[in-house]
């Protein structure tokens, strides 16, 4: 949810600051783990506001950890993908990539699809597949059950900094 329209660079900020100000400190820190990230108990009660994030941000974050608080959403690893997928849309700010987003990384669902994700727009056609999201989700019929795998393949395939090891040289043609 952090992730939002925003640069991986910018979601990693957010996280680290949510993180930092508000997730429990590690014993023994290990290179950049400093903290646990934050539980939906430790987050429902922050103000909002205090929040480096844009207004309606703020506002889908704090419905989403209320409804985690409270018990009504479960993502745990027995959690309906369906039901969740529901729950999540249901909440305000919540559209189909961060619904699918959640389902794939969060929940495990083998079949996630983000047809309309940036990167795998580019890929897609970097590839000669459909790279118009209902074109595109038409194609990816024949992947299921494993859409999602499709989804990691083509964002590997891009050509973005966080499918380069850092430190290593490109290799010379």
């Amino acid at each position: 949810m952090l992730g939002q329209q925003v640069s991986t660079a910018a979601a990693r900020t957010h996280a680290a600051r949510l993180v930092t100000a508000h997730g429990e400190p590690l014993a023994a820190p290990d290179g950049g783990l400093t903290h646990l990230f934050p539980d939906p108990a430790a987050l429902a009660g922050l103000d909002p506001a205090t929040l480096a994030l844009p207004r309606t941000r703020r506002v889908t974050l704090a419905g989403l950890v209320a409804t985690l608080a409270s018990g009504e959403l479960d993502l745990g690893p027995a959690a309906a993908w369906d039901q969740v997928r529901a729950q999540l849309s249901a909440l305000p700010g919540f559209g189909p990539w961060t619904v699918e987003v959640i389902a794939m990384r969060g929940l495990g669902d083998p079949d996630a699809f983000l047809a309309g994700d940036l990167g795998v727009v580019k890929a897609a056609r970097a590839l000669g597949l459909p790279s118009g999201a209902g074109a595109l989700t038409a194609a990816a019929q024949a992947w299921r059950p494993w859409r999602a795998y499709a989804v990691q393949y083509l964002w590997a395939s891009g050509d973005h900094a966080v499918n380069r090891i850092p430190g290593r040289l490109a290799l010379q043609a």
